[in-house]
């Protein structure tokens, strides 16, 4: 039997960056890009390297290309911690995983280090299909909670919940990761919410620019533990942005998001200061030039935004190609079953 599942990118409509530090936010991934991970048993356990994780190149300058493009580590490592800590969840749970050995792989066209969580799509399609392979039953909220603990604790790589819980479900999520609940239950507040059509995202990207998310929430992360006032009170209007988002969606009142969004970028550059950097700054400028609004997605590289009508979205794509930002309409996904097959 062959296994086929795939993840998709996220967006963070709102609340991101305060999803690892207790506040709220409502995110949703989109099909137009997924990494797909493909499974079958075989006599040994053999992963198969993908195009970031080649080792052979052209010249001196591919080399370097693929270095900003993928960074200096594939997607090799993310399948062998993710099956390390599968087996570890396995033995926890007293689960009894038998003794057959299998091959994967994995295909991604997510653009790479820009904030849209490509790197947790592969660890979240490669979760599922040992879930499938080893008949293992996990909830979207704790699949969330081990995708993550994949790249915390087996990685190293400073992340919050909010990917991995948009990405586990499947479907458009609002989230409330209070830390009280979560000390008592071990995940957040979840709540599947439906993105009326009248509220018209894009998302857009930069082609010449990938920064992993590590700088921005190692220093976020220090200024937070250190109990820096101003980061703890950001993190409290993240979170009452989510509600007021979440309240405008609820009551039809579509016109006090684009404030909304438009804040929640601008709070960012008030309290990360030169984590955002100039370009992630020029590509929010050149979107609210033409009147969209527009906050980053992730940690940098893409944003979300709100356009009126295709007159704006045609104004903002002449722009942002002639800077080096590719603009897209996401398809939201709605439908958990698109995981699979």
């Amino acid at each position: 039997m062959i296994i086929r599942t795939r993840a998709f990118p996220r967006a963070a409509v709102i609340g991101n960056p305060s999803d690892g530090y207790h506040g709220k936010t409502i995110a949703f991934v989109f099909s137009n890009y997924s990494a797909e991970v493909t499974l079958y048993e075989s006599p040994e356990l053999d992963l198969l390297p993908s195009l970031r994780d080649h080792s052979t190149f052209e010249s001196v300058d591919q080399l370097c290309d693929e270095v900003v493009k993928y960074g200096y580590y594939g997607g090799i490592r993310l399948l062998k911690a993710s099956i390390r800590k599968f087996r570890d969840y396995c033995l926890e749970k007293g689960i009894k995983m038998d003794k057959r050995n299998f091959t994967l792989r994995y295909n991604t066209d997510i653009p790479n280090r820009l904030g849209l969580a490509g790197s947790s799509a592969i660890i979240t399609g490669c979760m599922r299909a040992l879930a499938l392979f080893y008949g293992v039953e996990i909830a979207p909220a704790w699949l969330a909670n081990l995708i993550l603990s994949v790249e915390r604790e087996e990685l190293g790589i400073p992340a919050g919940l909010q990917d991995r819980v948009a990405q586990a479900f499947n479907e458009p999520v609002y989230m409330d990761f209070d830390k009280r609940y979560m000390d008592e239950h071990g995940i957040g507040r979840y709540r599947v919410i439906h993105i009326p059509k009248e509220i018209r995202f894009f998302v857009a990207f930069r082609t010449d620019l990938a920064e992993g998310s590590e700088i921005l929430h190692s220093h976020l992360r220090e200024d937070y533990e250190a109990g820096v006032p101003q980061v703890l009170e950001a993190m409290k209007e993240w979170a009452s942005l989510t509600d007021q988002a979440m309240e405008a969606m609820e009551k039809r009142q579509y016109e006090k998001l684009p404030a909304l969004l438009n804040r929640n970028f601008d709070l960012r550059c008030e309290v990360c200061g030169n984590s955002v950097s100039a370009k992630n700054r020029r590509m929010i400028e050149l979107a609210r030039s033409v009147g969209a609004p527009a906050k980053l997605t992730g940690s940098g590289g893409a944003m979300i935004g709100i356009y009126e009508d295709d007159a704006m979205f045609g104004r903002l794509q002449r722009l942002l190609s002639k800077n080096h930002v590719e603009i897209i309409k996401p398809k939201i996904v709605t439908d958990p079953g698109m995981a699979y097959g």
